[in-house]
């Protein structure tokens, strides 16, 4: 049976690190990773930061990161595409040798928090064991098993499930509109902002998982929109 993993690594031992330690305000979501190749992940991030500046700064004199490419600003939040290149073992070991799929990346409070889907437990373990063989120091919080979290084969995470399963019962997919967003962001005590974000990528995982394949992005393991 499928299972879920959530796993924290410490930022400076993972990619992003001496960005994270320049600049502390920086937080970064994972929108996507692809297994580029055995040595390196190019991953979809979208990154905010008081200063755009400091950050892309910050980018130039990581080691962890290359290639580090801006592909949108949407308010106040940046989109790039990046190739991580150190750091990152566990990550590409997952991908290409257990098929893994990692469903959340986000960076907090100098922490890297890791959601992964692996088809089974025993590939789950191997992973584990990979890791202590290679030194890797990661915290595994929680291990689930996929029917208790059935969203995740959408590609969603418990909050954009919250927030879409909220939408329908409140009526804000109906025509006319029973409630508008700033009610539902007052009913999930988030602000219109966040829950707009959270839309955004929830519709995003929702198209590419039922209704988009692309072959690119299966052949090179690529995950769910995040």
């Amino acid at each position: 049976m499928s299972t879920i993993s959530e796993v924290s690594v410490a930022a400076g031992t993972f990619a992003l690190g001496e960005t994270i330690e320049r600049v502390p305000e920086a937080t970064f979501d994972v929108e996507r990773v692809v297994a580029h190749d055995a040595d390196r992940v190019m991953p979809f991030v979208w990154a905010s930061a008081p200063d755009r500046d400091a950050l892309e700064n910050a980018f130039e004199t990581d080691p962890s990161v290359e290639n580090v490419e801006r592909l949108s600003d949407l308010d106040g939040e940046w989109l790039y595409r990046m190739e991580w290149v150190s750091h990152v073992q566990f990550v590409i070991h997952a991908l290409t040798e257990e098929e893994a799929t990692v469903l959340d990346a986000e960076s907090e409070n100098g922490q890297w928090k890791l959601r992964l889907l692996f088809p089974d437990r025993d590939s789950l373990s191997r992973a584990y064991e990979f890791c202590q063989e290679h030194d890797i120091d990661i915290d595994v919080e929680a291990i689930y098993a996929m029917e208790n979290e059935r969203h995740a084969r959408f590609g969603l995470t418990e909050e954009q499930a919250e927030a879409l399963t909220a939408a329908f019962e409140h009526g804000y997919y109906e025509v006319p509109r029973e409630f508008s967003v700033a009610d539902l962001a007052e009913e999930l005590d988030i602000s219109h902002q966040a829950l707009s974000e959270r839309f955004r990528r929830a519709h995003g995982n929702l198209v590419a998982n039922t209704l988009v394949v692309d072959e690119e992005d299966t052949e090179s393991q690529a995950t769910p929109k995040l």
